[in-house]
């Protein structure tokens, strides 16, 4: 596979982490889509490894999401802003603490941008809550997820 194919990969895995925090966009299937077209075009043992534990990744991730209340974020609550700290505090624990620093950089995300809101820390946590009540877990639950077979992905491109 060329470079100009792995960058288009990457860029649809990119497309696919940010479209799990825009709503009605299938982030989680753009991921998966992205590395189904990956392994089908580089056929090679490691490329069907990731293509599986993707595959299993999204499956219990889906899982995870149906056992969860079934609550959608309210439109009154959050936004794209917030929407956009969360995501960024998720990469950037993703990166800093590897893999486990996605789920507490995902909630300082959004309690650093609610505290610059309301500017007051228990206003803050309580708004966390409210976020993590109303959908914000389900959201973090596929986030993590392709973050996972993103790194997968780059593992094996690197790597493999």
């Amino acid at each position: 596979m060329g470079v100009w194919d792995l960058l288009l990969v990457g860029l649809v895995i990119l497309l696919g982490l940010c479209g799990v925090l825009l709503p009605a966009m299938p982030g989680s299937w753009l991921v998966w889509a992205a590395v189904l077209w990956w392994a089908l075009k580089d056929p090679q043992p490691v490329a069907w490894w990731v293509l599986v534990g993707a595959t299993a990744l999204l499956l219990l991730s889906q899982a995870v999401r149906w056992a969860l209340p079934p609550r959608r974020l309210r439109s009154d609550g959050t936004t794209r802003l917030m929407l956009a700290y969360a995501g960024a505090g998720s990469l950037l624990g993703f990166v800093l603490v590897p893999v486990l620093g996605a789920i507490p950089g995902f909630l300082g995300g959004i309690y650093l941008f609610e505290r610059m809101r309301l500017g007051r820390h228990a206003d803050a946590v309580a708004a966390l809550r409210t976020v993590l009540r109303s959908g914000g877990s389900g959201i973090l639950v596929e986030l993590f997820t392709c973050q996972l077979i993103a790194a997968a992905w780059l593992g094996a491109v690197i790597w493999g």
